[in-house]
């Protein structure tokens, strides 16, 4: 690489917006300068992608001319000022890798679905499997049943750690796992005792799918959305047990930012072959 280089990555999901800025040194070194994460609560996501690409370069003292790659991920095909698209699949799994970089899996729980990455220690995906649209193992249906149950998002982790005796909801389908919840409420099953039921549903499809992409052990790293839940977290951990899978399974303060990450190392990496074919046609 002749010089440093700036990458930003913006990764739209279901429920936010995440923003990554990047220096690239001369010697492939990436530096970390700047992030942000906005909610997106029925705003526009393309207004927040706008919104987060200034931010970080405020946050860095850059200027649009200072930035070499823009790269999107998730739903951000449509960002029109951005150089390129990657598929987050990909995204996640470097931006795993960077945040912890002996993660040999990444667990993507998003708003919509769940997706279990078995990677090497480049990031590159070696194999995946994915949970269906309808499953009741998304970021949504917790949010859904939480609203329901009157309590908030902050809170999920810290009561389902306090269950006695969890109530496991046995259907897939988010549609039919609600009316669950709801006869569950009618026979005065406790608030903690719920969640922690919903989060051992969701923990066991999470080991399923590690399982199946033939993760045996070392580091699984959970990002997207719900990789800061708590209760979701112990739940895997339980299911590990249980199913005596030797995967340590842990979480990472900006595993929400993974995709992004991502995506900003994956522009640099491309802007870097741009250049190298640029310069092989000049010297033709």
């Amino acid at each position: 690489m002749s010089k440093s280089i700036h990458t930003i990555g913006i990764d739209i999901g279901s429920g936010a917006v995440k923003t990554a800025l990047f220096r690239i040194d001369e010697d492939g070194t990436p530096h970390w300068l700047a992030k942000r994460v906005e909610r997106i609560r029925r705003r526009d996501p393309m207004t927040l992608a706008r919104e987060g690409y200034e931010g970080v370069m405020e946050d860095a003292g850059l200027k649009p001319e200072d930035i070499d790659y823009i790269a999107t991920t998730g739903e951000g095909e449509n960002v029109k000022f951005s150089t390129g698209h990657f598929y987050s699949m990909t995204t996640h799994a470097r931006g795993g890798v960077f945040l912890d970089p002996e993660a040999r899996a990444v667990v993507d729980i998003g708003a919509l679905n769940g997706r279990a990455i078995s990677v090497d220690e480049r990031g590159k995906v070696l194999q995946y499997k994915m949970t269906s649209q309808c499953a009741s193992g998304s970021g949504q249906f917790l949010e859904n049943i939480a609203r329901y149950l009157g309590v908030a998002v902050e809170e999920i982790g810290t009561l389902s750690q306090s269950s006695k005796d969890p109530e496991k909801v046995s259907s897939i389908c988010a549609v039919l796992a609600e009316t669950d919840v709801i006869n569950m409420v009618s026979r005065a099953i406790s608030t903690p005792d719920i969640l922690k039921g919903i989060h051992l549903s969701m923990a066991s499809r999470i080991v399923k799918l590690l399982k199946v992409t033939g993760v045996k052990g070392g580091v699984a790293l959970l990002t997207g959305g719900l990789a800061l839940d708590t209760g979701l977290l112990a739940a895997i951990q339980e299911e590990m047990a249980a199913e005596k899978v030797s995967v340590t399974v842990r979480s990472h303060p900006d595993s929400i930012l993974a995709g992004a990450i991502g995506a900003a190392l994956w522009g640099a990496y491309r802007y870097h072959k741009l250049q190298e074919l640029e310069s092989a046609a000049v010297a033709a």
